[in-house]
């Protein structure tokens, strides 16, 4: 949102107050501060008048602000800045986590005062106001005159405000600095670097190919390291380099303001400390990396139809994990009222039970939203189980279905009997819920527990999917929960997996597809999915090749349309080879995604992620949206034109093309032409890759038969990975290290394994195994346990 007219002047009947000085200085239970010297506590609070204070008549009168400086954890300081205090606070709040006894270190100077948080330091000018935040010697951002203010947008005059909150707002302004790059703020799908667009926090159903956003997230992230997270679940709007080129601002209407800036100081800590607060990314279990197929939306289909998709999967030889029904497995105009329609699907749990025996897990459609024709409707109006207009009636719409209504999550009755309906499914043989919508949610409206239905908006889609994910984990257990949700903000990677949403069926849907996963990757969530093919429309043959390599080096991998299916041969026969080569190959790399993903869930680090991330130094990185890292050790290019040429960057080291072997010196762009078997993905120097020995499904005991592949070993630096099973135990831990002419190659594991060193053929010798070239590689097996030295 825009407050100013240019430079030096603000939009017509707008003011603006912002802190002037600093008055006095209280510290925790209200104790004031009179001397001067350092000292411990848990928080600061700052009278803050918006006009300097020469005399007493000074005092008399005028807007002050209300400024509280604290800190959760080390290298993370909150500011909240407040101009009326009185105001209710209806909520919902975000659910974070934080230590209330955590101190802040504090210097009173006579001109600054100085807050320390590990080595995050603000100092505040005490005598004309300017806030600076520094990483050691290092100057990260500051706000400075007029930045961070309270705004009146109806103001005629003191004597004449009425002390009302309508058109007030709360802004911060923070600098950005030569060369800073701002990412985040969830899932967007317009250009990766937010520098330049105005965002406003607020979830719509639009699409992927507008501003607006199914996942939004008030949290943005800098190539300087750091990041800053505002703590508001209403409406937030950013104006990021473009109301005024060198800041990103934030403002929220009403009163308070309470946002946290977080150190880094590498752009993987921001997020660490950001998911410490906010939640870490759950544990998605094994069999849902494997390939997801979809009855598609609108399309017509039965059991005999569900059968043809399966058995087709399976005679073709592309593994098949999940199917999914998709809406219509209820009857029309009843959705949602979680039975199947006895018309198309007579014996529901007789079908799910043969689809069992084929080895596949079971996912359904829905949604909170009931229709009036539903047999939920009457019981949630009679008990009270929707959300209300304030005139005391259901609030209906005829938008998606006719009469509907929409469940109210702030019930916990609601919550219960919501609940129950889908555990019902569950006990039949459901495994997982694709919890769809969730983002149309109104304002007008009342809640059972009374909260503000604008800080609702947003927040209704974590309360939707906290609900059903917290059935799932309270049926199958922590760690084998999972959804496929399309909305969320603050909080929703605590509920994986979540997909991109409605896109067309073209590369340039493939493309802006990828900008928004990544931009939600740099928001705190660890998975992201999309539609194989695009969504809307059908893709052409050439699309959906390219698209089913992209889709499946991709953490979770769906094959989904809305009026056509999506099954490779309705397509071409090349488009079942390409299927079936990329589902296999993503077999075989599970142990190395496993781990990654447990490694997501611990540090909040994400599998799929930008160069940006993994290479903030490289500033070519900085801009690069249309290839990612998958994991710590895979660079994946997808192709993105019906040529078959690549474009992608490779940062400084050695890169080796994991299909062919080819080693490529990076620091530059390559351009090549790619058949539809093939795509860029290339492996880091230094990589220790832990490689399945099954390609035909996700879920295999990754240790037996392990492959470990060591790519171009760096001298003195040890290369190392780890293996886990499926109850996130460590099976294989192992080390490679290269000195001098040697090899040492430590392996902890109980069962057979082999270690492939690529583009490494010159060994003379091996102790403690056996070894054989194979092409340019060498193959080692161990004869006992024990280290393994192979001599050059």
């Amino acid at each position: 949102m825009k407050f100013s007219n240019g430079c030096w002047l603000h939009k017509e009947g707008t003011e603006v107050f912002s802190p002037a000085q600093v008055y006095f200085i209280k510290k925790d239970d209200q104790v004031l501060v009179k001397e001067s010297g350092k000292f411990t506590c848990k928080e600061i609070i700052l009278c803050a008048p918006t006009h300097k204070i020469y005399n007493r008549g000074d005092t008399l009168g005028g807007v002050n602000l209300n400024i509280r400086i604290s800190s959760p954890y080390s290298d993370v300081l909150r500011i909240r800045s407040n101009h009326y205090l009185g105001v209710r606070d209806k909520g919902p709040s975000f659910e974070l986590t934080m230590d209330e006894d955590h101190n802040i270190e504090v210097n009173n100077e006579e001109e600054l005062l100085v807050i320390h948080s590990g080595n995050l330091r603000l100092e505040i000018n005490k005598s004309n106001w300017k806030m600076e935040f520094y990483r050691g010697d290092e100057k990260i951002t500051d706000s400075g005159w007029r930045d961070l203010a309270y705004v009146k947008t109806d103001w005629r005059g003191l004597a004449y405000d009425d002390g009302g909150t309508k058109n007030t707002y709360m802004r911060e302004r923070l600098s950005l600095s030569v060369g800073e790059l701002i990412y985040g703020l969830g899932e967007r799908f317009s250009p990766f670097i937010k520098n330049g667009q105005t965002v406003d926090i607020w979830n719509e159903d639009g699409g992927t190919s507008t501003e607006q956003s199914y996942k939004n997230v008030p949290f943005y992230i800098s190539n300087k390291g750091y990041g800053v997270f505002v703590n508001h679940p209403e409406k937030v709007s950013f104006e990021v380099g473009s109301e005024n080129v060198k800041k990103v601002q934030f403002s929220v209407p009403g009163e308070g303001l309470d946002y946290f800036i977080i150190n880094g100081p590498t752009m993987k800590e921001v997020l660490m400390r950001y998911t410490d607060l906010t939640g870490k990314p759950g544990l998605p279990p094994p069999w849902t990396f494997g390939l997801w197929l979809s009855t598609s939306f609108t399309t017509n289909y039965d059991e005999e139809t569900v059968n043809s998709f399966v058995d087709g999967m399976l005679d073709r030889k592309i593994p098949l994990k999940v199917f999914h029904f998709d809406c219509f497995w209820m009857k029309e105009f009843h959705w949602s009222n979680f039975t199947w329609d006895s018309d198309v699907f007579p014996d529901p749990a007789g079908m799910i039970g043969r689809l069992k025996e084929k080895g596949l897990k079971i996912c359904v459609w829905i949604n909170s939203y009931i229709a009036q024709e539903s047999s939920m409707f009457a019981e949630g109006v009679e008990k009270g189980y929707f959300i209300k207009r304030p005139n005391g009636d259901v609030w209906q719409w005829d938008m998606w279905q006719p009469g509907m209504a929409i469940v109210d999550f702030t019930n916990p009755a609601a919550c219960d009997w919501y609940s129950s309906k889908l555990e019902a499914l569950m006990d039949m043989g459901v495994d997982c819920f694709k919890t769809d919508f969730g983002e149309r949610i109104p304002t007008d409206v009342v809640y059972f527990d009374g909260s503000d239905p604008h800080k609702m908006h947003n927040y209704y889609s974590y309360l939707y999917n906290k609900v059903v994910f917290d059935l799932l984990e309270r049926k199958l257990g922590k760690g084998n929960a999972v959804l496929f949700a399309r909305s969320a903000t603050t909080g929703g990677q605590k509920f994986p997996v979540h997909w991109g949403g409605d896109c067309w069926s073209d590369y340039e849907s493939m493309a802006e597809s990828l900008r928004g996963g990544l931009s939600l990757t740099m928001s705190g969530f660890g998975y992201w999915s999309h539609d194989i093919g695009g969504f809307e429309n059908t893709s052409t043959p050439d699309v959906y090749k390219r698209w089913a390599a992209f889709g499946l080096m991709s953490t979770h991998s769906r094959l989904h349309g809305s009026w056509s299916y999506r099954v490779p041969w309705a397509y071409d026969e090349e488009s079942v080879d390409v299927v079936r080569f990329f589902t296999r190959l993503k077999g075989t790399l599970m142990p190395y995604l496993y781990k990654n993903s447990i490694e997501s869930s611990n540090t909040g680090i994400p599998v799929m992620r930008s160069l940006v991330m993994e290479f903030t130094d490289d500033p070519t990185c900085g801009y690069v949206d249309k290839q990612y890292m998958l994991g710590d050790s895979l660079l994946v290019a997808p192709i993105f034109n019906d040529k078959g040429i690549a474009h992608y960057y490779l940062p400084e080291g050695k890169w080796t093309n994991y299909l062919t072997g080819e080693v490529k010196m990076g620091g530059r762009w390559i351009k090549e032409e790619h058949g539809y078997l093939s795509i860029p993905l290339m492996v880091r120097e230094g990589s220790l890759l832990p490689i399945g020995s099954r390609y035909d499904d996700a879920v295999y005991d990754y240790a037996d038969g392990l492959i470990l592949k060591a790519y171009e070993l760096q001298e003195n630096i040890p290369s190392t990975t780890v293996v886990y099973n499926d109850k996130q135990e460590v099976e294989v831990q192992a080390k490679i290290f290269k000195k001098d002419n040697k090899i040492y190659i430590d392996v902890d594991s109980k069962k057979d394994y082999s270690v492939r060193l690529i583009n490494l053929n010159n060994i003379s010798s091996v102790t403690n195994g056996s070894y054989k070239q194979d092409n340019n590689d060498t193959v080692i097996t161990p004869d006992k346990s024990g280290q393994i030295i192979c001599t050059l």
